[in-house]
């Protein structure tokens, strides 16, 4: 049972699976390579608290990480030996640059992620929907309007974990397979953000209005069911996806 979430990454999805976890009355232990986390550690209170990314390493029951992709060999493998890892990263080619391995389809990123932490257990989770539907779409467990998220890893005991954390933080999980098979959730599949997020037309808007357009626009229902014939629909693609403004 996870206690303590390490987090290597407080971006926007490490922010919300931050929240996630304090509010499912979970302690996070969180860093990054960036900005000091003081504010941030005062406003999740007691069950929080900031280290360095070996640390979060070490501490958490499982860890997230969830840094850009082009920083994945920054991942501290030594710390995260033995330890079950949640990648939630995603490639794209203009910010994290060409890499050989996913543009042939030798690998996929998260067997990328893998290969570097190879005394590590991978388990490819929450990169599929935005970082403001995590947060707000969240339910019980029962609920009917409960949303579920894919996952994929080469062992049943890491995913199996990371099912209960998915279930604790509000979500139902979809096994989609093995790392090789986790393409089935990356930018440009069926299932990748869209199914969370029916955005209304925003032609004409300056950034600011489509940001505020983003943030207030709630989130759709996806369940299980749903997660599974998107997964089962995919055609393999050209790795990688294109960043929005």
């Amino acid at each position: 049972m996870t206690k303590t979430l390490g987090l290597i990454g407080t971006g926007m999805i490490g922010s919300a699976l931050a929240r996630l976890a304090v509010a499912a009355g979970l302690d996070v232990v969180l860093s990054n390579s960036r900005s000091p986390l003081t504010d941030f550690v005062a406003e999740l209170g007691d069950h929080a608290r900031a280290a360095t990314p070996a640390e979060a390493a070490q501490a958490g029951d499982l860890v997230v990480a969830t840094i850009p992709l082009k920083a994945y060999n920054q991942l501290p493998a030594a710390a995260l030996a033995g330890k079950i890892v949640i990648d939630t990263m995603n490639y794209y080619p203009q910010r994290d640059g060409n890499i050989a391995e996913l543009d042939s389809a030798e690998l996929t990123s998260s067997e990328l992620v893998q290969r570097h932490l190879a005394d590590s257990r991978v388990v490819k989770a929450f990169n599929n929907i935005d970082f403001h539907r995590l947060s707000t779409s969240a339910r019980p467990a029962g609920s009917p309007d409960r949303s579920a998220l894919p996952i994929a890893g080469n062992e049943t005991d890491a995913k199996a974990a990371v099912t209960i954390l998915l279930d604790t933080l509000g979500y139902d999980a979809v096994d989609v397979g093995t790392l090789a098979d986790s393409w089935r959730s990356e930018p440009g599949t069926p299932v990748y953000v869209q199914p969370y997020f029916t955005a209304p037309p925003l032609d004409g808007l300056t950034r600011e209005e489509s940001f505020r357009t983003f943030l207030e626009t709630p989130g759709n229902t996806v369940p299980t069911t749903q997660v599974k014939e998107l997964v089962e629909s995919t055609v393999r693609g050209p790795a990688g996806g294109h960043m929005p403004s």
